[in-house]
This record gives C-alpha cells, sequence and structure tokens, in this order.
C-alpha cells in the first residue's frame, strides 16, 4: 500500500461498474446522514433535548416526558387567564389560546413520532447497517486486491524456476480470493437501489405525517379564529359588521380618558363615535400613548407607553391609523396603541 502511494508499485484496478456503484453508496451515505441529521434539528430544534434523548436511547432507557414548547405556552396562557378571570373577555381569550397552542403541541408529538419510525428509522438502520457492512466487505476488497498486487510483484521479480511457479500459483490463488470479494462486494452495493427505493417510501411517508400535522395545525387555528372573532368586536368594527366575522387579531380597544374611561361598561358605539369625530373634523386632539410602538418605517412614530402627543386625521388616511406628533417629530400611529384624552 505505502509502495503504491508513492508510486514505486503497480495497482490493480476495480473495473468501472464496480466503482460507480462504490462512488453511489459513498453519495446515498453522505447525504442519507445530512437529511437524517436535519430532520431531527427541524422535529427537535433544542440542541440540549435532542443529546438528551441520545444518551437516555444509548443507556436503553425512555427519556422524561416534558412539556414542548407548544404545550407549555398553552399553560402559560391558560393560568394567566384563570389568573385574569375566565369571565374577562382577555382572559377568555388566553384560555382558548392555551387550549389551540396545547392542541398543536399534541400534533407536534404525533408528527415526532410517525417521523421518527417511518422516515428516521429506516435512514439510521441504512447508516449503522447496510452502510457498515459495505465497509467492512469493501476493506476485505481492499486487503484482497494488495494481497494480489504483492503477489504479482513477486511474480516480476522471481528468478529461480521454483520460486517462479510458487509466485504463479500464489497469484492464481490471490487473484481467485481477490474475484471473489469483488463479486459480494458487488451484489452487497447493487442493493443500493432496493435502498433507494425504500427509502422513497419512507419520504412520502414522513410528508404525508406533516401533511397532517400542518392539516391540523390549520384547522386548530381556524377554529380558534372562529371563536376569537365572536368576541365583541374591536373599535375597527362598523355597525353592520356581523359579530360572527372572524377578526385577523385580537387588538385593544382604543378608549375614552373619561370618569368611566376604564370601567367595561363604556361601550364601541362610544369610541367609535370619539374616533369617527376626529376623522371627520380638521382638528387635534390629545392621546395618551398605552403601549410602546417601534415604527416599522421612516413614514411611522415610535412610540414610548404614557406619553402625551397630538393626533389628528389627513383625508384618505387608513382607517387603522393617525397622523401623531411629538414636538418636531411627526408620522403615522396606529390607534390600538393610543387613549384619546378630553
Amino acid at each position: 500500500f505505502t509502495e503504491e502511494k508513492l508510486g514505486q508499485a503497480e495497482k490493480t484496478e476495480l473495473d468501472a461498474h464496480l466503482e460507480n456503484l462504490l462512488s453511489k453508496a459513498e453519495c446515498t451515505k453522505l447525504w442519507t446522514e445530512k437529511i437524517m441529521k436535519q430532520t431531527e434539528v427541524l422535529l427537535q430544534p433544542n440542541p440540549n433535548a435532542r443529546i438528551e434523548e441520545f444518551v437516555y436511547e444509548k443507556l436503553d432507557r425512555k427519556a422524561p416526558s416534558r412539556m414542548n414548547n407548544p404545550e407549555l405556552l398553552g399553560q402559560y396562557m391558560i393560568d394567566a387567564g384563570n389568573e385574569f378571570g375566565p369571565g374577562t373577555a382577555y382572559g377568555n381569550a388566553l384560555i382558548k389560546c392555551g387550549e389551540t397552542q396545547k392542541r398543536i403541541g399534541t400534533a407536534d408529538r404525533e408528527l415526532i413520532q410517525t417521523s421518527a419510525i417511518n422516515f428516521l428509522t429506516p435512514l439510521r438502520n441504512f447508516i449503522e447497517g447496510d452502510y457498515k457492512t459495505i465497509t467492512k466487505e469493501r476493506k476485505l476488497l481492499q486487503n484482497k486486491r494488495l494481497d494480489l498486487d504483492a503477489a504479482k510483484t513477486r511474480l516480476k521479480k522471481a528468478k529461480v524456476a521454483e520460486a517462479r511457479a510458487a509466485s504463479e500459483q500464489e497469484v492464481r490463488i490471490t487473484q481467485s480470493e481477490f474475484d471473489r470479494q469483488a463479486e459480494i462486494t458487488r451484489l452487497l452495493l447493487e442493493g443500493i437501489s432496493s435502498t433507494h427505493a425504500h427509502h422513497l417510501r419512507c419520504l412520502n411517508d414522513f410528508v404525508e405525517a406533516q401533511m397532517t400535522y400542518y392539516a391540523q395545525c390549520y384547522q386548530y387555528m381556524l377554529d380558534l379564529q372562529k371563536q376569537l372573532g365572536s368576541f365583541p368586536s374591536t373599535f375597527l368594527s362598523n355597525n353592520n359588521q356581523s359579530s360572527s366575522t372572524p377578526v385577523q387579531s385580537v387588538s385593544t380597544p382604543l378608549v375614552l380618558a373619561s370618569a368611566s374611561a376604564s370601567l367595561p361598561s363604556v361601550t364601541n358605539s362610544i369610541v367609535t363615535s370619539g374616533i369617527r369625530e376626529l376623522k371627520s373634523s380638521s382638528g387635534s386632539r390629545n392621546a395618551r400613548v398605552l403601549y410602546d410602538y417601534d415604527a416599522a418605517n421612516s413614514s411611522e412614530l415610535s412610540l414610548l407607553a404614557d406619553e402625551v402627543i397630538t393626533v389628528y386625521s389627513i383625508p384618505g388616511m387608513d382607517s387603522d391609523w393617525l397622523m401623531g406628533e411629538r414636538g418636531n417629530q411627526k408620522g403615522k400611529v396606529p390607534i390600538t396603541y393610543l387613549e384619546l384624552l378630553n
């Protein structure tokens, strides 16, 4: 082997078909490992959790059951909703959102389990089983080839007739063993095609599992949106809007800072009329900022909670926005972040 590397000895080349099969096997192994590892990352993004699962698997023990991220978020939402009060709009919405997140978490567990059984396990079995066997037989083939080349070298160097006859016999034996090992390796490598076919079926199973998961998530969120849409409409709702129309997001209503501004009895009609009055007039009003807001672009104005700014409307402006001024700064501000002051 050293002489071959130094260019001092001839090397018996494998036939082109066998070389192609070896190249195909290496390529299959490389990409199967990459796909398998990235699928594991996709299904379990937390590297610590993956390491923990790997350790428990090697110890042949079951990993402790823990909440996944959607389930944990759902539980926090439910606990917060119960703390705020299930009878309040926000508390009720949190509970409904939390229940949906927990359903998504359950669907996520099912996706991981199904994918592990139907997709990851067959890929891992190929890497740890079939390809290891191929590697072992390939090493044997390499050794048989080196034996054959060494025998050929000795035959070339033999000068005495007896030594030459012995070397010829050795070449015949090593050639036979090499041919036999090449045939065994070839048969194993030709099985790569059936491996591809098997992995294709596994890939279809993985796609089906993902399709089921995303369909479940979509249905859960669709149901949640309908439930949230049945809550009292936000300040943006028109009088002719059906209360069952799903809203795109849950927003905090704009309220008037009057004696009853903090009471639940403030009606949407009062809020809406206040907005209409401001939008229809050419005047301006002061407004208190309810939450921090970072401007998305240069046409908007960033806001800090509890500061007071001047707001007014301009013709053709989107109903969700007002113009805000703070000193010499000016820009659009979302009305959901404001509380009009009398």
